[in-house]
């Protein structure tokens, strides 16, 4: 929503979304927030307890079969499997979304990949509709005053305008945008320790031809799935930024990751909401 700063200042009960890609300062910020009467929802949280938790342990269990100490276990009901994810612990999320590839380098056939890429699409979308329900259950249920919206790196690959304009109807959308600086920062780090993502099909589609044709492969079972993720993740990374840029301009306003890092409480969070409100060109 497009706001003044005094119809900021005077919303009682404030609720804040952040977008942006994933290591720009999104958690962290609701973390620092969380500690001044802020529910911090995490959209990457409820999709894996929620959306995607049945899918994550079968996951798991289909693992866990393939060694038979702990498939008689399995089958005589002896253990028990559940999730363990945190806010800042989503590590079940991105196994189950697993990389492309060799399989006896622990990659996913296409299909199968593709499969698992639909799904968190599907559970993305249904995360980012429960947030009108969780801004009046984070009031009237748990007794906070506002909300900020943690949403996922890849919120901008929807092209979901119903999710946007929910968002749009119910919280104010602040899109933190990476420095030249923090830009390379986050693609080194992508390289250096390569993670399971998540792409557009069309997106996919297209940097999948094209490496396979610089590699010289034949076959996606020949693709070396940290490869593909570190030769991708630029693209990637490139691709989304007039993404997220539109939405903001359309939605709502854009600030820096430096001046988000410089955030350390609420009082400087609020500051900066307002001096954006006053000047979004800034």
């Amino acid at each position: 929503m497009k706001l003044s700063v005094e119809q900021f200042r005077d919303w009682p009960h404030k609720s804040v979304t952040l977008l942006g890609m994933s290591g720009v300062g999104k958690t962290r910020l609701s973390n620092i927030l969380r500690r001044s009467d802020w529910f911090h929802y995490s959209g990457d949280y409820r999709i894996g307890t929620r959306y995607l938790d049945e899918p994550i342990l079968d996951n798991i269990k289909q693992q866990a079969m393939q060694i038979p100490f702990l498939r008689d276990l399995l089958r005589s009901d002896s253990i028990h499997i559940q999730n363990n994810i945190g806010v800042d612990h989503l590590k079940p999320v991105s196994s189950f979304l697993g990389k492309l590839g060799d399989p006896d380098a622990g990659g996913l056939p296409l299909d199968e990949f593709k499969r698992r890429q639909r799904l968190h699409l599907d559970a993305e979308i249904n995360a980012m509709r429960d947030v009108p329900a969780f801004i009046e259950k984070a009031r009237s249920l748990y007794g906070y005053s506002n909300f900020i919206n943690d949403a996922g790196g890849s919120l901008c690959e929807l092209d979901n305008d119903e999710v946007m304009e929910t968002l749009d109807r119910h919280t104010l959308v602040l899109y933190i945008k990476a420095t030249p600086n923090d830009e390379n920062t986050l693609i080194e780090r992508a390289i250096s320790d390569p993670k399971p993502l998540y792409y557009r099909e069309a997106f996919l589609d297209e940097q999948l031809t094209l490496y396979l044709a610089e590699k010289g492969l034949d076959f996606v079972a020949m693709v070396e799935p940290d490869d593909f993720v570190r030769w991708v993740f630029p693209r990637l990374f490139r691709s989304r930024l007039p993404r997220y840029q539109a939405l903001a301009e359309r939605y709502g306003y854009t600030v820096s990751s430096s001046s988000v890092a410089a955030i350390r409480d609420e009082r400087d969070f609020l500051a900066m909401i307002e001096d954006v409100l006053t000047d979004p060109q800034r």
